[in-house]
């Protein structure tokens, strides 16, 4: 008898596995116990070659898996939420979301991308949301800076993340409040002896450079990824390409005249018509950011996404999956940007309706894409020089910091051409 019932039970749990066929990570604001490091478990798979899918609009942008023990075990072990599907209830599911009726699609996803995070030699990680998100959800990505990157080696990545960098070689603009602090000075010598060892006689030019290479890096086809002032010193950068905007304090001799007449806005990405902040202590590059122009209390500081058919716009879909539509909004130096200066050919994923701001924004530049998303921390409305660090285990469920995720991702989704 004990061996007959231990035969059924055998029976029944095979014809179980059997049927149970495929785990998914529900990504909807109730079921998903820690969304951020779902993005890690797909990445883990992905790196492992099993196959995965991106349901865009189900149950706030799902991941479909194979199903596996070791995938088990790896949600068990980081606290992602799962559920398992028989093969019949995944059939089922893709008819739902393959109907014209319905908002949804799936996307394969193919490839883990290679990583790449440009950030100064002894950062730690929550000094930049973005390599914090990373080591948070298990992402394995690689540091590489000034030398790297002149020496050709993005050509080993497909996504690259720029660090709260100043690309114009003013130093961050943070003269005018720490022009006597001991880190600041040291990183202004630390950044003068680099450019110095690279060959170059300013960190201006030496940055220049470097952001050229980022830009080949685009245009043959990689995917670039930019926060807080990373996305507007970048652009100025690239835009004041043989013109000096530094002001002596920051470059030992005094900035071109009339400087401002001669941005080439064309090299910009993202941004146009805008006007330099010739003031050396005032901690601002331009006035595309609208830090000081927002006046706006943080109980009402909300951004919007925005709406896109994921079976026409997958790539802008993606890259606003989300539990919540309305994300909750952060400051930086580069906090938001405002809409008269961004490019007609940029896409708006989000904004603040309050003001028409754009707080997250995308483009295409040759064969490759760049996304710019203001603010420094998702999870620290107003991020100082040393604060304390964010601590993500309070923050699993994180709207602000599912974005970065989206971004990291993307890269790996199968290529589909875009319908016009």
């Amino acid at each position: 008898m004990l061996l007959k019932k231990s035969f059924l039970f055998l029976l029944l749990f095979l014809t179980i596995s059997v049927k149970a066929s495929f785990i998914l990570l529900p990504m909807d604001e109730t079921t998903q116990k820690n969304h951020l490091k779902a993005y890690g478990i797909t990445y883990w798979c992905l790196n492992k070659e099993y196959k995965a899918s991106w349901l865009l609009n189900y149950r706030g942008g799902s991941f479909l898996l194979p199903d596996a023990v070791e995938i088990r075990k790896e949600c068990q072990i980081r606290g992602v939420s799962f559920e398992i599907l028989s093969d019949d209830e995944k059939e089922a599911l893709l008819a739902e979301i393959s109907s014209p009726s319905q908002n949804m699609d799936a996307v394969v996803l193919e490839k883990a991308p290679k990583i790449a995070v440009y950030t100064p030699p002894g950062k730690q990680p929550w000094d930049d949301a973005v390599t914090l998100v990373l080591t948070y959800a298990e992402i394995p990505f690689t540091p590489v800076y000034d030398e790297e990157v002149l020496a050709d080696g993005l050509i080993q990545y497909e996504w690259l993340h720029l660090h709260h960098e100043d690309f114009t070689g003013q130093y961050g603009k943070f003269y005018g409040a720490y022009r006597n602090a001991p880190w600041y000075i040291e990183q202004k010598k630390s950044a003068e002896a680099l450019a110095t060892k690279l060959g170059y006689s300013k960190v201006s030019q030496e940055k220049l450079a470097v952001s050229k290479k980022i830009t080949d890096f685009v245009i043959g086809g990689g995917f670039m990824f930019a926060m807080c002032s990373a996305t507007d010193s970048f652009d100025i950068a690239l835009a004041a390409d043989g013109v000096d905007i530094c002001e002596a304090m920051f470059d030992g001799d005094e900035s071109d005249g009339n400087y401002q007449s001669k941005i080439n806005y064309a090299n910009s990405f993202a941004f146009k018509n805008y006007t330099l902040d010739r003031k050396p202590e005032h901690y601002e590059f331009s006035d595309i950011d609208t830090t000081e122009k927002r006046k706006m209390p943080m109980e009402k500081d909300y951004f919007t996404l925005m709406d896109f058919s994921a079976k026409w716009d997958p790539i802008p879909t993606m890259l606003c999956q989300n539990h919540t539509q309305l994300v909750k909004g952060f400051m930086g130096q580069t906090t938001a940007f405002d809409s008269e200066f961004v490019k007609t050919s940029v896409l708006v994923l989000g904004q603040n309706e309050l003001n028409s701001e754009a707080r997250y924004i995308h483009g295409e530049k040759g064969k490759g894409m760049f996304t710019y998303y203001g603010g420094h921390d998702p999870e620290d409305y107003q991020h100082r020089v040393g604060d304390s660090p964010t601590v993500l285990d309070l923050h699993p469920n994180s709207p602000g910091y599912r974005l970065i995720l989206n971004n990291v991702l993307f890269p790996a989704a199968r290529k589909k051409k875009q319908k016009t």
